[in-house]
């Protein structure tokens, strides 16, 4: 045993030497434009609430009356007694929100991710994903026990190839709608004309989409005016939305497959009900008041016209990710430091979460920042950059 702890504290030794040793943060605040983090007072830039809804009041009470109507827990699995009156509701709420046939709830964006690709694909069948996919879609794809083939990012000539190569009788193409550590957009339009051609499932993870995109933030297949059957549908609710959980939407028939066939569906228990409410709210909210969405898009363009100002690259993204390339991981580490002992939240992002020698800056931007945050922000990066040559 003494050997075995060894090897786990020299691997986390390497990891330190190396930069790339991760450490939480201790929030002791609501999540909101400005947070207290290990004792400081921080405007948030890591955020991925991109509405600003995770301290809504609104939404709080929803919360607070669900639990006075149903409790803390649905007790079950969905199958055996715990799908109740919220989750149906939230489900047929999203549906129509996205303009869906039908919808299922599952606890997380990554159980969903899992048991989508695990339903519609077996040893037998080939998934196709972007290099650049979010891990949950990766993991997905090899617990299917599928054939992965992954294609060069963004690269739809590349996909074509491999998807006429392909004598899989069951052709699955997986990825983010907007990559989260780049927030550039998957070309999806194009990406739904290959699955026409090749008989492929399109699955389309919007986590970072849902809420952003789409001049009312309905997400991507609003952005795209996209309405396929061959498109399973994922967004999360714990990001845009304020809450927790995540919704799959697509044909009726698909969703029954899947009610009938992900595992991480029908083996866990149902989210609270609580959860499914507060989803409920949050797209109730977003739909009557839809000047959030676009006051998140003007400070997306406030941040890229004042950084275009004071020559600061941005990768490309027209979304609320907004990374600021570095290279370096411990370059990127002492970057973000300044910029917390300025009073600003804006994490290091790092291998493995993205290839080695592209660590950046990932700036997230909110309806609830002030123009005075984005400003204040660009000022104090400015002053950092300089600063370190």
């Amino acid at each position: 045993m003494e050997l075995a702890h060894d090897r786990i504290r020299s691997a986390l030794a390497e990891l330190e030497a190396a930069g790339l040793l991760r450490k939480r943060r201790l929030v002791a605040s609501p999540q909101g434009r400005r947070v207290r983090v290990d004792g400081a007072d921080l405007v948030n830039f890591a955020s991925n609430d991109y509405l600003g809804l995770a301290s809504d009041a609104g939404l709080g009470d929803a919360a607070h009356a669900a639990i006075d109507a149903w409790g803390t827990g649905s007790a079950a699995s969905a199958l055996v007694s715990g799908h109740m009156e919220p989750h149906e509701e939230c489900e047929r709420r999203f549906a129509a929100f996205v303009g869906v046939q039908r919808a299922l709830l599952f606890g997380s964006g990554y159980l969903a991710n899992l048991g989508i690709l695990a339903a519609l694909a077996d040893r037998h069948s080939e998934i196709f994903s972007d290099r650049m996919n979010h891990a949950c879609l990766i993991d997905g794809a090899r617990l299917s026990r599928a054939t992965l083939s992954r294609y060069p990012h963004l690269d739809m000539g590349a996909l074509a190839l491999q998807l006429e190569g392909s004598a899989a009788p069951v052709k699955v193409i997986a990825t983010d709608t907007v990559f989260s550590m780049d927030g550039d957009l998957a070309p999806v339009r194009d990406l739904e004309r290959l699955a026409e051609r090749h008989d492929a499932w399109l699955v389309l993870d919007d986590a970072h989409g849902f809420g952003v995109l789409g001049p009312n933030g309905r997400g991507a297949l609003e952005h795209f005016a996209l309405a396929s059957p061959r498109v399973i549908y994922m967004a999360t609710l714990g990001k845009a939305m304020g809450g927790y959980g995540a919704l799959v939407g697509g044909e009726a028939t698909v969703i029954e497959w899947l009610l009938q066939r992900a595992r991480t569906y029908v083996f866990s228990t149902a989210p609270p009900p609580m959860v499914a409410a507060v989803a409920s709210a949050a797209m109730a909210l977003v739909e009557a008041e839809p000047a959030i969405v676009a006051r998140l898009h003007q400070r997306i363009a406030l941040l890229k016209a004042r950084c275009a100002m004071r020559g600061i690259e941005l990768m490309p993204s027209s979304t609320a990710i907004q990374p600021v390339p570095v290279g370096d991981a411990r370059a990127a580490q002492a970057l973000s430091e300044s910029l917390r002992i300025a009073g600003f939240l804006v994490p290091a992002i790092r291998p493995p979460t993205v290839p080695e020698g592209t660590s950046r800056l990932r700036i997230s931007l909110s309806a609830a920042h002030t123009a005075d945050d984005v400003e204040g922000l660009v000022e104090a990066l400015a002053r950092t950059l300089a600063a370190s040559g």
